[in-house]
């Protein structure tokens, strides 16, 4: 991270100083800007181009437009941590810093394109810039949350056959734990200051004295060529890898109306969502760089309330996008005692949101929050766009390029006000934002459809004027703050433990985080004398060992298995 802060200061890199620039009041969203060039495109007048690479094609012409002088003196990326250390990025800069991060990859690593590469890394800058250096190298991104346990470590390196980690050293012990059945890993890089044995350190070599003049050529990719896959849970087994492309991802925000983000060369936004999660990589990556926004990321190793209004009270954040669980956060404060700097859209996104906790926010505030949903799968699906009535409770319409219907077992679309399952249209013509498949798994892929639409397993209702109102998940998929838990990764975790004889994981309400995970257990006899505050602990900490800690169950009813085994006995509630 010091290398970081030190390559700020380097001329080389800088055409303005920032500490002159001024972050708002551009008169006009520039006609030569990235999207405007694809009007023509969007109008249907020019066919989706074959060839298409988001570094180059978006990230690099955003750097020619600022070294023109035709963008506005604002940063494409400004990173703090809350301790007094900053970074802020121009595309000229992250053009650069990216380039010898790309160098690294491909050199010194060995890496070519295909080549699958794990990013587990926190919000810190780092994991900004290898993902634009897979880009530019055709290495294909595997994000992950800091919060994967060895076990969950062991599960994507198999599964993906990653040539290449890229982690922190609190993760790397974790990593080495399992490395030996890992046949297709071949590099381990850490971002840390110090070093250990068997890793390569990412920080000294892309620091400041390798690589001054770095020369990469960003190799040509098809539209269709793979870039990320995302590990999503389900309701049974292991986590799918959904593959998604350079078009589903990168040349979306391109094709698509500005319709649930609505920002300029000279906005701001601020997405809290963890790193693993495609909300960060549509938030935090595509969509705003798309438009050559700025970035803003707090490094937040926890989710404080009085940190997050007092930054938005210190940098001109335009919007702010969180989990439903943030604002209902937020709303505990007296809000009266926070002048927002520059704050001027809300949205929210990754289960429903109260319609108390929307009217106390805006109340107080005087700020809408914009409901946005979506899947991993296919990104965002419903949206309450920029000036839309809101209604509360309500996810707003359909997303340009998607056909949202409401659809009953027979994929028959039900009329307004019925009960179904949400699906978008996938036939005759698949959609751009669509992923390619569930990798090395056909039968799920297969089973995603259900006559021309791709079903998202979500229960709503639509009304007459298109507004889709969220009911429920059709399957046992939890939903808690913004994170999607399986029941099955649960149990299984839960019954390893010596205690454990069987295991039933179901969502349960919480007013904080929407859904928590609640477990059923059944203790073997020789565990009737146990404490049962001592033993839900032990259960409870063994289930964050054994896998993600977001995942563990926060209510267990304990039963006890009686010694002729017909019948369970409560144990605790």
């Amino acid at each position: 991270m010091k290398l970081l802060f030190k390559l700020q200061r380097l001329k080389l890199l800088w055409t303005l100083k920032l500490s002159n620039r001024t972050f708002h009041g551009h008169p006009r969203l520039l006609s030569s800007d990235v999207y405007s060039q694809y009007e023509s495109i969007r109008q249907g007048k020019q066919e989706i181009p074959k060839y298409f690479n988001f570094a180059s094609d978006v990230l690099d012409k955003w750097s020619e437009i600022e070294k023109a002088g035709k963008r506005p003196s604002n940063p494409a990326f400004w990173w703090i941590n809350g301790k007094g250390e900053e970074v802020k990025w121009s595309f000229e800069e992250l053009g650069f810093l990216s380039r010898k991060v790309a160098n690294v990859l491909t050199k010194e690593c060995g890496l070519k394109k295909g080549d699958r590469l794990i990013l587990i890394l926190p919000r810190i800058p780092e994991w900004w810039l290898v993902k634009v250096a897979c880009m530019r190298a055709g290495i294909v991104i595997i994000p992950g949350t800091s919060q994967l346990s060895a076990k969950d470590i062991l599960y994507r390196l198999q599964a993906s056959k990653a040539t290449c980690i890229i982690t922190t050293d609190k993760l790397a012990p974790a990593v080495d734990s399992v490395v030996s059945q890992c046949q297709f890993l071949k590099t381990k890089l850490m971002v840390s200051k110090g070093s250990r044995e068997g890793w390569l350190n990412f920080t000294e070599l892309h620091g400041d004295k390798a690589d001054l003049f770095p020369d990469h050529s960003c190799i040509k990719t098809r539209i269709q060529d793979p870039m990320i896959i995302f590990f999503t849970s389900g309701t049974t087994g292991s986590p799918k890898m959904t593959q998604h492309s350079q078009g589903s991802l990168g040349f979306r925000p391109l094709l698509s109306e500005r319709y649930w983000l609505d920002l300029t060369p000279s906005g701001m936004i601020w997405n809290t969502a963890d790193t693993g999660w495609i909300l960060t990589s549509i938030a935090s990556f595509f969509d705003p760089w798309v438009f050559g926004s700025c970035i803003f990321i707090h490094n937040l190793p926890q989710t404080d309330s009085a940190v997050i209004l007092n930054t938005l009270c210190r940098f001109p954040v335009d919007a702010l996008v969180g989990a439903p669980t943030l604002f209902r956060m937020l709303v505990q404060n007296d809000l009266s005692k926070y002048k927002f700097m520059n704050l001027k859209c809300c949205m929210s996104g990754g289960e429903p949101l109260n319609p108390e906790v929307m009217e106390k926010w805006k109340s107080q505030t005087g700020l809408d929050i914009h409901e946005v949903y979506g899947q991993t799968e296919v990104g965002i699906i419903c949206s309450v766009f920029k000036g839309m009535k809101i209604k509360p409770g309500s996810m707003g319409k359909a997303a340009p390029l998607y056909d949202v219907q409401i659809i009953d077992k027979n994929a028959n679309i039900l009329p307004p006000g019925q009960q179904g399952e949400i699906a978008v249209r996938s036939k005759p013509i698949r959609p751009l934002g669509f992923f390619s498949e569930y990798l090395d798994n056909p039968k799920k892929t297969a089973e995603s459809e259900r006559g021309d639409f791709y079903v998202t397993g979500d229960k709503a209702t639509m009304d007459e004027e298109g507004y889709f109102q969220f009911i429920g998940r059709d399957d046992d998929i939890i939903i808690s703050s913004g994170y999607r838990i399986g029941p099955f990764e649960v149990e299984s975790a839960l019954i390893e433990h010596p205690a454990v004889v069987e295991t039933a994981v179901v969502s349960s309400p919480d007013p904080l985080r929407g859904e928590v995970v609640k477990a059923f257990v059944v203790l073997s006899p020789t565990f009737l004398s146990t404490d049962p505050t001592s033993l839900i602990r032990d259960l409870q900490d063994h289930v964050k060992k054994t896998t993600a800690p977001y995942k563990y169950p926060r209510k267990l009813d304990l039963h006890v298995l009686s010694q002729n085994h017909n019948h369970n006995s409560p144990f605790c509630v």
